[in-house]
């Protein structure tokens, strides 16, 4: 190997570097090399263990331009891409898939000490003097092979509950919507982690050099009673190297604002000023060495190429009428969640390796019966049209989609309780989400909750076994994908064990 102009012969012919020591390599200048080494004979030893490395930053710069290269998966992976529709504000699991029927013998009747067992209450009802049993006001059937339980609020996800893999037992710690929706995308309740998309993209890459590789959707609701924040940090690459973050397109408008050129700027112009900045940028990488500097060039020149790509991604008008039976009507209207369940197939087909969407208005602490069918209406057909359409176009098998909340929400009311209304308010100990796709188990249905929907009684799932599912048809093992990152080997799952549900695997 040669370094520096001295050669040296490698000790460790077998040895195969980290993928992280590589890129932190790549981007390592001349200047920073030798004044970052105590001993320039025991840094350049050091290198010799990464054979073939290239320590200039110029060429790093322009293989991220055309397209980000991942760490690669530990085996081959089921799934290749992924939808993560995420119901912001905690679906009521026993309105809509876990039914109990026995409540409706326990209407008004108190929440047993022997079932609430001392459990955390958030502020909302901590101060109710009781805790009255509030069973759910709509009907329940069973379908499919699976006979899975699904309330007539989703009559379209009811006919293809074969497709689905339903876990009832989901369980967290968190009880307030901020850390818990934090925890269910990045694995832990404290802000500045990486999110599942982030992983996804810094382990397998991009399969399209023109859109972003993490792409980020936020759907209105009909309704918009009780609208949660939704902050960018929730797709934030964390300690990733930034170009792993999401990107974040407008249900309104133009998708990127500032992708355009202002007016008076052609193609010509604006090419002219990126090559300034890049020059601009290589100048200050060389002097202070920042990897981040790259990430920016990248990000320019992908801006660049979106100007185009991301025109014709979004404009749907040229789609079939076929096309909006299946995802319904509201499809055509920017911003709604069949809109954006539609431009999510369109980024899979265009290899974005990963989709988030959030749709709002989940949070029913009061009023159950006047805001819920709303949500379910906003959801229910797009989704099926979704599974159905990918489905159709050889997609499903290697597109995983994911369904859900943060947390369940309690049987017993919230306010004011009627046989026609209720609240309900946040639970962590157990709530329902559904995957397709990707490796899934199609027509599974795994864990049992008690008769109250409020502890779990068989198949407990955590969310870091979430994830660990979700990365291992990813070809991860969670246990070995890290990040190197204050002296730590980071990961998703966290410290904590964690384990993959291999019931819920095709």
């Amino acid at each position: 190997m040669l370094v520096l102009g001295i050669s040296f012969m490698n000790p460790f012919p077998s040895f195969t570097p980290h993928p992280i020591f590589e890129d932190y390599v790549r981007s390592e200048t001349r200047r920073q090399f030798l004044r970052r080494g105590a001993s320039f004979l025991g840094t350049a030893a050091l290198a010799t263990l990464a054979p073939g490395l290239i320590l200039a930053g110029d060429k790093k710069a322009a293989a991220t331009a055309k397209i980000i290269k991942g760490v690669g998966p530990h085996f081959a992976p089921k799934a290749k891409q992924v939808i993560y529709l995420h119901m912001v504000g905690g679906p009521p699991q026993m309105d809509l898939f876990d039914y109990k029927p026995v409540m409706g013998e326990w209407y008004d009747k108190d929440l047993p000490e022997t079932i609430r067992m001392g459990q955390r209450l958030t502020t909302m009802t901590s101060g109710q003097a009781r805790f009255p049993i509030a069973p759910s006001k709509y009907k329940f059937a069973q379908h499919g092979k699976s006979g899975m339980w699904v309330s007539e609020l989703f009559p379209n996800k009811a006919k293809m509950v074969d497709d689905l893999c339903f876990i009832r037992s989901m369980h967290t710690e968190a009880i307030n919507h901020e850390p818990a929706i934090t925890y269910m995308q990045t694995g832990n309740q404290i802000t500045g982690r990486p999110c599942l998309g982030s992983w996804a993209s810094y382990g397998l890459g991009s399969l399209n050099s023109d859109l972003p590789t993490f792409v980020v959707l936020v759907a209105k609701p009909t309704n918009t009673e009780q609208i949660q924040a939704i902050a960018a940090r929730l797709w934030s690459a964390g300690y990733l190297p930034g170009e792993h973050a999401g990107c974040s397109f407008r249900s309104a408008g133009d998708p990127i604002l500032f992708i355009n050129n202002p007016a008076g700027v052609d193609a010509k112009v604006r090419r002219k000023t990126l090559d300034g900045l890049k020059a601009l940028n290589e100048m200050n990488y060389k002097t202070v060495g920042d990897p981040e500097t790259h990430t920016r060039i990248a990000q320019y020149e992908l801006a660049f190429r979106m100007q185009s790509s991301v025109p014709e991604l979004t404009n749907i008008g040229s789609e079939p009428e076929s096309t909006y039976k299946l995802y319904g009507e509201d499809a055509k209207k920017p911003g709604t969640f069949a809109n954006t369940a539609l431009l999510a197939r369109r980024m899979i087909e265009r290899g974005v390796r990963f989709v988030q969407i959030y749709h709002n208005n989940w949070d029913t602490h009061s009023n159950v019966s006047g805001r819920l069918p709303m949500q379910c209406k906003d959801v229910d057909q797009a989704c099926y049209g979704l599974i159905q359409d990918l489905k159709a176009r050889g997609l499903l098998d290697s597109t995983l989609v994911v369904w859900g909340g943060e947390f369940g929400r309690t049987i017993y009311s919230q306010g004011g309780l009627t046989k026609d209304n209720y609240g309900r308010d946040h639970h962590p100990r157990c709530f329902t989400m559904w995957m397709a796709g990707g490796g899934s188990k199609p027509g599974a249905v795994y864990g049992e909750t008690d008769d109250f929907s409020y502890n779990i009684t068989k198949d407990p799932v955590h969310i870091h076994d979430f994830h660990a599912t979700v990365l291992h048809l990813l070809g991860f093992e969670h246990e070995k994908f890290t990040y190197r990152y204050q002296g730590l080997d980071q990961k998703l799952t966290g410290v904590e064990p964690a384990k993959v549900i291999k019931e819920l695997l095709a």
